[in-house]
Order: structure tokens, then sequence, then C-alpha cells
């Protein structure tokens, strides 16, 4: 049965509290395997029947949000394709220099050809955009809260779903479960 990796969009902000135990454990009881998690952010890696990412996606929507009572909107990766959004975020040139920060948005339904053209035109201070498709890099040289180009703002330029995580976290989670 194929693996994916899950990234749930906005949780465990305001009042959209998602515990990752009883993730698990719903997760489990509508027919997921090999359930886990990793982290409070919503990270999670499952397998399943299904083999269509869009299926995942789907299914993984419709069935937290109906157990948590919100939307929550969900970006999925295959174990390969999470490893190499990693490595490429790695060793991709920062034009801010060797210390700028670095985060990836996956995103969900692929970027259109203004979109990507939008991201690879982003020129605000201290933030630079390399578009790793389907996946985005932005390189901040300030601290994440302050940056102009939000998940929203991604979002209204791309047409695609997005959800950030500290390359840390993607490091991580390519180490753990690929």
């Amino acid at each position: 049965m194929p693996t994916f990796v899950a990234f749930l969009r906005a949780v465990n902000v305001g009042q959209r509290w998602v515990k990752m135990a009883r993730l698990r454990e719903h997760l489990a009881s509508s027919g997921f395997t090999d359930v886990e998690t990793h982290i409070q952010s919503g990270n999670v890696r499952v397998t399943t029947t299904l083999r269509s990412a869009a299926r995942v996606e789907a299914r993984l929507r419709e069935v937290i949000s109906e157990e948590f009572g919100f939307d929550v909107p969900v970006v999925v990766r295959t174990p390969t394709q999470l490893r190499r959004t990693a490595e490429q975020a790695e060793q991709a040139s920062s034009p801010l220099g060797p210390d700028a920060r670095r985060y990836v948005t996956f995103t969900t339904g692929g970027l259109s050809g203004p979109g990507r053209s939008a991201l690879e035109a982003w020129d605000e201070d201290g933030e630079r955009v390399v578009v790793l498709d389907p996946d985005v890099l932005l390189l901040l040289t300030k601290p994440a809260h302050q940056a102009k180009l939000t998940n929203a703002r991604l979002e209204r330029l791309t047409g695609a779903t997005g959800t950030a995580r500290d390359l840390k976290v993607v490091r991580a989670l390519a180490e753990k479960w690929t």
C-alpha cells in the first residue's frame, strides 16, 4: 500500500485545535494505517489503499474536517517527493546570502504560469522565492511573521493551496519518513 506524508494547513492556531493523539486514532478508524504524527503543527504520515495524491488529499480533508468541526486543507507528498523537496530546498542558492532562513510551502493543485511568474518576480526587502515546483522555497532575512509573502498571499497569486514548514522540520520529516 502507498505511503503519503500529509501537511495540514492552519491547525493548532487560534480556535483550530487538532490534538495529534485524537487525529491518529481518528485516521486509523477511518481506514488509514501506519498513522504517525510529528510535532503539533499537522505533519502526518499514513498508508492507504488510495493511490492518487488528489484522492488522499480529499479523503484526509473530509475525515479530518468532519471530526474536528472546521475545514482543514491538506497537501500530500510521497516520501520520495518529500525527500526531493528537502534536498532541493537545502541546495538552492540564496540571493539573500547563506544565513537566510528557509521555509518550504507545500502546494496542491500546481502553480499556474502567471502564479509561478509572480513568485519568481517577488522582490520584497528581505524576501526571495525559489520555485521548486510544485513547492516553493521562501528565503527570509527577517522574522517569518514580518514576511509579506504569507500563505494567503501565495494562494491569491498562484491559485494553489499552500502550507509552510521551516526547512528544519522538512529535513526532520524527510529523515524520519523516507
